[in-house]
């Protein structure tokens, strides 16, 4: 349940393979909208990176409960201690539901503390930070590690691994267009224009982790021994 056959070098390079490998935003382009229209500054890149981190790591742990807990495959079995059959229900039709309220609520606590403590970013962000709730990449990244069926300790470093990866997507852009701003563009392609060809450029040197396994867990059992030709005649 914690670890199942994973063990720390597998969740390192899980890790890895979130981050730079199976990069959300430009491998899998999740999560585009607020990444174009939030990295034309690094620190407000810098600082919805962070949002986005928090968010998809607190939210992947808390999904991964619900899953575990609530809608998977059997999962009210725990109702039994209170005498409770709950064998046979089957909550999955509620899991996006579920998915989206939990983080809907921490984008809400997070836009309190924000405001609290940090007012200049919170009037750089606007609209968009409240737009995290549905942020594809966030909702993508909780649905693709229950798919996945991975254990309590490889979710949490995956979802960690997935919002390290956009925000080190969109600040890279951010460092990026503000060298555009001063650099001599061709009109026709000022603004969105050298934006998209910019991001296609770097999904290319990101598609070419591709093919690359860094977290393939440790085999439970040992393989079965080849049988012997006389075994078999």
């Amino acid at each position: 349940m914690w670890m199942g056959n994973y063990d720390y070098l597998n969740v390192f390079g899980l890790l890895i393979q979130a981050t730079l490998i199976e990069n959300f935003l430009l491998a899998n382009f999740l999560g585009m909208c607020t990444y174009l229209a939030c990295s034309t500054k690094l620190k407000t890149a810098n600082g919805l990176g962070i949002a986005v981190v928090f968010v998809l790591t607190v939210s992947g742990i808390l999904n991964w409960l619900v899953h575990k807990f609530v809608t998977g495959s059997e999962s009210l079995t725990w109702l039994s201690v209170f005498g409770i059959n709950a064998e046979h229900i089957d909550l999955g039709f509620l899991e996006f539901l579920l998915f989206i309220s939990v983080i809907a609520g921490f984008v809400q606590i997070l836009e309190v503390v924000i405001e609290k403590f940090a007012p200049a970013l919170y009037l750089s962000l606007g609209l968009y930070l409240p737009l995290i709730t549905v942020n594809c990449a966030i909702l993508g990244a909780c649905l693709f590690a229950v798919t996945r069926d991975y254990p309590f300790m490889p979710n949490m470093v995956y979802v960690l691994g997935s919002g390290l990866g956009w925000w080190l997507a969109i600040a890279l852009m951010a460092a990026i267009r503000e060298k555009l701003a001063v650099s001599n563009v061709i009109p026709a392609l000022r603004g969105m224009g050298i934006t998209f060809i910019m991001t296609g450029l770097m999904a290319m040197a990101f598609q070419g982790f591709i093919g690359i396994k860094l977290s393939r867990p440790t085999a439970s059992e040992e393989p079965a021994k080849p049988q012997r030709l006389e075994e078999s005649l």
